[in-house]
């Protein structure tokens, strides 16, 4: 039997899923052992990663314009880069951010390596296949940002406007779903869902994402210490 559009959704996150151990960053986050400075750069990064993200989605929308669902998919995501985009202003302020600060920061090339493939995708990607190769990667993104918007509350008394950037990411969408599920089944529809492409997409997403966590675990452990 063919898969449907949700079948296929829900497998391919299980398959892309990261190993939950794999992320050394966040447990420090959770466990209020992150600098402000560190924090700082998270932010910094993270204005790099939404511009991108948005013009790349984009692009996604417009290459997808002979399949509206799909389309409409990646107009949804560019339209909420937009909407992070202002919540992380909150975030970035409460981290010390200022302008000088701002102008000055050199982007780490290990947290930019996921905004530059996601690029990539736009300009060389199935956008059916980079929709679901996509939307597996936000699953484990959402449950990193539930677990720093409680740990930023917690242990740096953020208030719920400088958190509100992953409160954002951590809450699941169901109208994204939705245009995730319609998106998927044009795709499965036209004959243009290569699942071997999928995963080769998702799994180069994942490896770049752990490379940004892991550049920002790095400037906690700039000689490579272990984890007390």
């Amino acid at each position: 039997m063919a898969p449907t559009a949700r079948n296929l959704l829900e497998t391919t996150t299980g398959k892309l899923a990261p190993d939950p151990r794999a992320n050394r960053f966040v447990p420090l986050v959770a466990r209020g052992a992150v600098s402000g400075d560190t924090l700082a750069a998270l932010a910094l990064e993270q204005r790099w990663v939404i511009a991108a993200d948005r013009r790349a989605f984009e692009y996604l929308a417009h290459r997808a314009d002979d399949t509206p669902p799909v389309a409409a998919y990646f107009s949804a995501l560019a339209e909420g880069e937009a909407v992070a985009a202002r919540k992380l202003e909150a975030f970035a302020a409460a981290c010390g951010v200022g302008e000088s600060r701002s102008v000055a920061h050199e982007p780490l090339p290990g947290c930019q390596a996921y905004p530059a493939y996601v690029a990539w995708l736009a300009l060389n990607g199935s956008p059916a296949e980079t929709v679901l190769a996509v939307h597996a990667n936000f699953s484990a993104w959402g449950g990193y940002c539930a677990t720093i918007a409680g740990a930023l509350r917690r242990h740096h008394g953020f208030t719920d406007q400088a958190c509100a950037f992953f409160d954002f990411f951590a809450e699941p969408d169901p109208g994204l779903e939705h245009r995730a599920t319609a998106a998927v089944q044009a795709g499965l529809d036209g004959g243009h869902l290569n699942e071997d492409l999928v995963h080769r997409y998702g799994r180069l997403l994942q490896a770049y994402e752990a490379m940004f966590w892991d550049s920002l675990w790095e400037l906690e452990h700039p000689r490579g210490g272990q984890d007390d």
